[in-house]
C-alpha cells in the first residue's frame, strides 16, 4: 500500500490582506466600468450598422464608439487580472497585470514626451487640424461624429469650425455652391455654431441658415424685432425696416484657437490630472512588487 501523502493547508497569504482585498475592490470596479464602456460602444457600432459595413468608417481613429470599444477592451482585461489575480493570488495573473499596468505607464510617458518635443514645431497643430477636418467632411454621414463636434463647438470651446466659419464650405450640405441643388443649409453653419441667446429655452435648429452668403445683414423693424434676409431694404405691414451691421450671432473664433486657449488657461489642471494618473499606476506597480 503506498503512503498516504498528506496535504497542508497553506496558513500564510503571499500578500498582504489589506493590499489583496483593496486591489480586488479597485479592479472590480474598473472591470464593471470598462464593462459598460465597451457594451456602449458596441451598441453605438451596432446602431450605425458598423460590423457589416466597415469600409464606411472613414477616420478610425476619430470614431467616438470605436475609441470606446478599444478603451473598455483595454480596461476590461486590466481589470479582470487584476481582480482575479487579487482574489486567488495568482502570480501568473498579478505579474502579467504589473507587465500591462508598466505598459501603459511607459506608453503614457512616451506620449507626454513626445507631444512636449514636438508642441513647438506643429505637428500636434496639424494632427488636430486634421482630425477636425475629417469631422467637417463627415459631418451628416455620422450622427456620433456629428453629436460630438456639436458639444465642442456649443458646450465645450464655444467655437466654429478649425479657423473659423468659413471651414464649413467643405462640407457638401452646407458648401456654397450647394445652393444649385436645393441644399437649405448651403452657405450656412451647424446650429452649433451659434451663440446662445439669453433665456433661451427651445434651440433654434436654423440659426446658421445662409450666415456665410454674401450681403448676409440683420434687419431691424419699428419694434426692434430682428429678422434675417440677404436684401439691402424690405417693405413689411407698411413698415421699413433699415439695414443695420452684421450680426451673424454666430461664434467667429475657430476651434483650434479655441482649444489653445482653453488648454492655456487650464494647464494647471490637465497636468495635476495627469501627474496623479500617473503616481497612482506607478503605486499600484510598487505595492505589488512588495
Amino acid at each position: 500500500m503506498p503512503a498516504a501523502v498528506r496535504k497542508f493547508r497553506r496558513e500564510t497569504s503571499e500578500i498582504s490582506c489589506c493590499l489583496k482585498y483593496l486591489l480586488f475592490a479597485s479592479n472590480v470596479i474598473l472591470w464593471l466600468s470598462a464593462l459598460l464602456v465597451l457594451s456602449v460602444g458596441i451598441w453605438a457600432w451596432s446602431e450605425k450598422d458598423m460590423f457589416r459595413n466597415i469600409t464606411r468608417l472613414h477616420f478610425i481613429a476619430l470614431d467616438p464608439a470605436f475609441v470606446l470599444i478599444i478603451l473598455g477592451c483595454i480596461a476590461f482585461q486590466l481589470g479582470f487580472m487584476g481582480s482575479v489575480g487579487a482574489l486567488r493570488e495568482n502570480t501568473c495573473l498579478l505579474a502579467a497585470y504589473a507587465i500591462f499596468l508598466s505598459v501603459l505607464l511607459i506608453a503614457e510617458i512616451g506620449f507626454c514626451a513626445v507631444a512636449f518635443v514636438l508642441k513647438d514645431k506643429g505637428w500636434i497643430k496639424d494632427q488636430a487640424t486634421e482630425g477636425l477636418k475629417a469631422f467637417i467632411r463627415h459631418y451628416r454621414e455620422d450622427a456620433d461624429q456629428q453629436n460630438l463636434i456639436d458639444w465642442i463647438q456649443e458646450d465645450w470651446l464655444q467655437c466654429c469650425g478649425i479657423d473659423g466659419p468659413k471651414d464649413w464650405d467643405s462640407n457638401n450640405y452646407f458648401n456654397c455652391s450647394s445652393i444649385a441643388i436645393g441644399s437649405r443649409e448651403a452657405c450656412g453653419v451647424p446650429f452649433s455654431c451659434c451663440r446662445r441667446r439669453p433665456q433661451e429655452l427651445i434651440k433654434n435648429k436654423q440659426c446658421g441658415y445662409d450666415v456665410r452668403k454674401e450681403g448676409y445683414v440683420s434687419l431691424h423693424n419699428t419694434h426692434n424685432q430682428v429678422t434675417l434676409f440677404s436684401q439691402n431694404a424690405f417693405l413689411t405691414h407698411s413698415r421699413i425696416v433699415r439695414k443695420q451691421p452684421v450680426d451673424r450671432n454666430i461664434h467667429e473664433r475657430g476651434c483650434l484657437r479655441a482649444g489653445e486657449d482653453w488648454l492655456e488657461a487650464h494647464l494647471i489642471s490637465v497636468a495635476m490630472c495627469c501627474v496623479a494618473l500617473l503616481v497612482l499606476q506607478q503605486s499600484v506597480y510598487n505595492f505589488w512588487h512588495e
